[in-house]
């Protein structure tokens, strides 16, 4: 089959050309990595999570999936009395608790191709597989952001999103594509990102570093077809394009934020 011999000539490649870096890098970290972050994504083959932030070995966790969703606590019980056992939550914890990273990172992006499927889904129901593993996930954790989208597209007068959660240092609103440039499934991935915010901090186990305001949790897009990244801004409350103009005011509202 097709694609094992570009992944092996590339395994010889790095062997040839970057092994020998690594290693050193490795060496350094080895009993002590530091990374300051836990990078939420889509498993998309475009999105380069290290490439994308010029990222190292030891900078940050990254976790991938179909949609970049983290399953909200509600999900798993009234009070958590039932604990959920997927990966993303489990690794919030393991990057938070246990890691103590700073910063909880969700990063959606443009043409996801999960993001097109859970709109066709809820534009087209007799769309859906009963028995496609897929389906059931993004059916299940993409329903509050299709809410939020009928929303948006209903009365686009109607001001901004409310995201809510049980802390309000967490609540926000958010102006999703003021200028209507996007089509509608990237105002899903942009409205389905930020929902990932309200939902990561559902989550009980990680209440105390939120009250403490240890951890902070962000919101990026990456446009795929632009190379460009945008960030979300509370207050501005719409994604900024993230560049040599804006990075310093976006690191300055992290700031006041954590103050």
């Amino acid at each position: 089959m097709p694609g094992l011999q570009k992944i092996l000539n590339g395994v010889i490649q790095f062997r040839k050309t970057v092994r020998k870096d690594l290693v050193k890098q490795f060496e350094v970290i080895r009993d002590n990595p530091n990374p300051r972050a836990v990078f939420f994504t889509c498993m998309d083959s475009r999105m380069l999570p290290a490439r994308i932030t010029s990222s190292q070995v030891g900078d940050m966790f990254v976790v991938r999936n179909s949609g970049n969703m983290i399953p909200h606590a509600n999900n798993y019980g009234p009070s958590g009395y039932e604990v959920s056992v997927t990966t993303e939550p489990a690794a919030l914890e393991l990057a938070v608790k246990r890691g103590k990273i700073n910063h909880v990172i969700v990063c959606g992006h443009s043409d996801c191709k999960a993001i097109n499927t859970l709109y066709n889904l809820h534009k087209c129901p007799k769309s859906f597989d009963p028995e496609s593993p897929m389906d059931h996930w993004l059916r299940r954790h993409g329903f509050n952001s299709i809410r939020k989208l009928e929303q948006r597209l209903k009365d686009k007068s109607a001001g901004p999103i409310e995201f809510v959660s049980d802390n309000p240092l967490f609540s926000f609103k958010a102006v999703i594509d003021p200028e209507d440039k996007l089509n509608v499934e990237d105002k899903l991935s942009q409205i389905n990102t930020l929902q990932q915010l309200e939902n990561v901090a559902s989550h009980g186990f990680l209440k105390e570093f939120l009250v403490a305001q240890t951890v902070d949790l962000h919101a990026m897009w990456f446009d795929i077809y632009t190379g460009e990244m945008h960030m979300f801004s509370k207050p501005n409350k719409k994604f900024i394009l993230v560049d040599e103009n804006t990075v310093e005011e976006l690191i300055d509202e992290v700031d006041k934020h954590e103050a």
